[in-house]
C-alpha cells in the first residue's frame, strides 16, 4: 500500500511539474535523449565499452546537437537560449546516467552467473591431467570424461 501511495504522489507531482516546463525545453531535452544516445553508441564501439567514454558520448553528443540548434537559431531568429542548451545537455546526461545503470546491473548479473558456474565445476581432474598437454585441455572443454585418457 505504501508503494503504491508514493508512487500515485510523484505521478502526481511530475504532472503538475509538466505544467511548469515550456514546451519547447521539453523536445530540447529529447532530442538531447536522442543525440545522447547516438553519442553513447559511438562512443560505446569505440572504446570497446568503456563506461566512462560511454557516458562521455552521450554528454558530448547531447552538447554537440544543442550547439548546433543553437547557432541556427541564432542565425536565423537572432536568439540564442542557454536554457534550450542546458535542456539539450541534461537530456544527454539522463540518458548517459541510465545507460551506465543499466549495464553496470547487467555487468553485475554475468559476474553472477559466472560465480555460481565456478562454484558448481569440479576441479578435482587438475590433478589428474598434466597442464602442458594441450590435447588434454581441448578435450575437458568438449566435456570428454577423463576416464578416456586413464586407459
Amino acid at each position: 500500500m505504501k508503494k503504491i501511495l508514493v508512487t500515485s504522489l510523484l505521478i502526481i507531482l511530475a504532472h503538475n511539474s509538466y505544467g511548469q516546463i515550456e514546451q519547447d525545453k521539453v523536445l530540447h531535452y529529447l532530442g538531447g535523449n536522442l543525440y545522447g544516445l547516438v553519442g553513447a553508441g559511438v562512443a560505446n564501439e569505440i572504446s570497446d565499452g568503456d563506461r566512462t567514454w560511454t557516458f562521455v558520448g552521450a554528454v558530448g553528443g547531447s552538447l554537440l546537437i544543442g550547439v548546433a540548434k543553437e547557432a541556427i537559431d541564432q542565425n536565423q531568429y537572432g536568439g540564442w537560449s542557454n536554457e534550450d542548451l542546458l535542456a539539450t545537455v541534461l537530456g544527454g546526461v539522463t540518458i548517459g546516467a541510465t545507460i551506465d545503470i543499466f549495464k553496470k546491473k547487467k555487468q553485475r548479473k554475468r559476474e553472477q552467473l559466472f560465480r555460481d558456474a565456478i562454484k558448481t565445476t569440479e576441479f578435482r581432474y587438475q590433478k589428474i591431467i598434466p597442464i602442458e598437454t594441450m590435447e588434454i585441455n581441448s578435450l575437458l572443454v568438449l566435456g570428454i570424461s577423463t576416464t578416456v585418457l586413464e586407459k
